[in-house]
């Protein structure tokens, strides 16, 4: 089996969906003779052809309305967003009219918006956002966000299949440092299933993106140093969320660290922690902990992007206080 990278996963999938099925295609910022901001669509016009790799004027709000009209002809867009901060500008498109399209008029809208997300790679307020939180309180929308190389590729190929709008988050800072063996054969990820990173015995983290491997990265710091058994629970999907699984990891532990790299409030660990303490409370040994970005823009400087954001070092103390409480 042949190792990929995270971005070449994701590339993988993209192309063998447009093999597979003719009615599926990219639209973007560059996309085509460019071949992305991060190269992720490289050859696919030379491929494909400039009708199914389509360069667009810069605006998102026309990308998402071009794509939702395209779906619900029958074809199978999807719409890049050369940095996913910038999907704030097809907001109204996406709320409104895409995710009610179902609902007002019977309209399935089998389109897929992916993009670049998160930070630790120095781009400033402007190239570091993560939006989910934006779009998780949205009903019609789905939303995934892979951790790994493999559910890189599933995901991608699970979004274009599904029959609902599907927001894809990919981390930019894991694009080309994640690395996976992966076979030639057929991956599909689940939409809705999450995924046991690492199983243990004394506290749960759950988690998702980037923040997965933050979270393994003290898990095995705090079973090598202090013998605190860490189970890893990556949400692979956030709507819908894995609401058996979360319960699963919270019965078995009985203390629970939630971590993601948006901001502290109105975060989707508000919602996680909601439906435990409705679905499991009994269960618990101990409160539920948020590590979690500051509710502050993301500063250009290294030392302040650091101080921010998540790090591994903050999940270590969290998990450390959980344990022995």
């Amino acid at each position: 089996m042949a190792e990929v990278t995270y971005l070449e996963a994701l590339r993988q999938g993209l192309w063998e969906e447009m093999e597979r099925d003719e009615r599926v295609f990219i639209l973007g910022e560059d996309v085509g003779a460019y071949g992305g901001a991060f190269k992720v669509t490289e050859g696919f016009v030379e491929r494909f052809g400039e009708r199914r790799v389509i360069d667009t004027p810069i605006s998102e709000a026309a990308i998402v309305g071009a794509a939702a009209g395209a779906a619900h002809m029958g074809m199978r867009p999807v719409a890049e967003m050369q940095f996913i901060d910038f999907i704030s500008c097809a907001y109204d498109m996406l709320t409104n009219y895409v995710a009610t399209a179902r609902y007002r008029a019977n309209l399935p809208t089998p389109l897929v918006v992916r993009g670049p997300c998160g930070g630790y790679v120095r781009g400033g307020p402007f190239h570091s956002q993560n939006v989910e939180a934006a779009f998780f309180h949205t009903p019609g929308l789905k939303i995934v966000y892979p951790a790994t190389a493999r559910d890189a590729k599933g995901l991608i190929k699970s979004a274009i299949r599904d029959e609902d709008p599907v927001i894809y988050l990919e981390h930019k800072w894991l694009y080309r440092r994640v690395k996976e063996p992966l076979d030639g054969g057929e991956v599909l990820t689940p939409i809705g299933e999450a995924r046991l990173a690492r199983e243990g015995k004394d506290v749960s983290v759950v988690t998702y993106g980037a923040m997965v491997w933050k979270a393994l990265e003290a898990a095995e710091q705090l079973a090598q140093q202090e013998g605190v058994s860490v189970e890893v629970l990556d949400l692979r999907t956030l709507v819908p969320l894995d609401d058996a699984a979360i319960m699963r990891t919270v019965r078995k532990t009985n203390k629970v660290l939630i971590v993601h790299e948006d901001t502290r409030t109105g975060g989707v660990a508000g919602e996680i922690t909601a439906r435990i303490n409705e679905q499991a409370f009994e269960w618990l040994d101990g409160p539920i902990m948020r590590v979690t970005a500051h509710d502050v823009p993301l500063p250009y400087a290294p030392t302040l992007e650091d101080f921010v954001l998540p790090q591994t070092e903050d999940i270590v103390k969290a998990v450390r206080w959980l344990a022995k409480y």
